[in-house]
């Protein structure tokens, strides 16, 4: 079944590609339900970190540390930056970010969470790990409820994660909201 969500003042269908292939007992093949998760990071975590065809300093939070294409740091990289005068294509931002959130974060969460994911949800946690870092699904109480099988107050742990610099920032509480109405979706 089918439900539209809000993602950034756009409605987006979230389910439909998935009944498409889903097989006669109701389960998903593996290769769509791996397709689809990525399709839904991509487009959620580069539409709130935003494009950067340069690489900046990021004022926002603690660190101020050097960003460039959706999001990524030196955390991203093993530490390596790019010069401040480097460009990038968005075709090269969006294929190392598709590769960051299928190499380093989907196996982060994967080794936490224990239970299966429907790829609405583990969108919604590969993005918020993308943001937070693993440690912040993982070592709390996103990670203890889902694996508890209490998928609301696992996914609604998601919005305790909205500050930065001590403050709450509207942005990272839309991004919120938006991974939690994902991550709370019925599968």
């Amino acid at each position: 079944m089918s439900r539209t969500v809000n993602v950034f003042g756009y409605p987006m269908t979230v389910g439909f590609p998935l009944n498409l292939v889903r097989r006669p007992d109701g389960t998903i093949h593996p290769a769509a339900r791996g397709a689809a998760w990525v399709a839904l990071a991509v487009t959620l975590v580069a539409g709130f970190e935003g494009f950067a065809s340069k690489p900046y300093v990021d004022r926002v939070g603690t660190g101020h540390p050097i960003t460039w294409c959706d999001g990524e740091t030196a955390a991203d990289t093993h530490g390596k930056v790019p010069p401040l005068n480097a460009v990038f294509t968005k075709a090269e931002c969006t294929a190392e970010l598709q590769d960051k959130l299928t190499t380093v974060y989907d196996p982060a969460i994967r080794k936490c969470i224990h239970v299966t994911l429907p790829p609405h949800r583990e969108a919604a946690l590969v993005s918020a790990a993308y943001n937070l870092g693993p440690a912040a699904i993982c070592n709390g109480a996103i990670a203890r409820n889902l694996n508890a099988g209490n998928v609301a107050a696992g996914c609604n742990a998601l919005l305790a994660y909205n500050h930065a610099g001590g403050r709450v920032v509207a942005g990272l509480t839309a991004r919120r909201e938006q991974e939690r109405a994902l991550c709370l979706m019925d599968n």
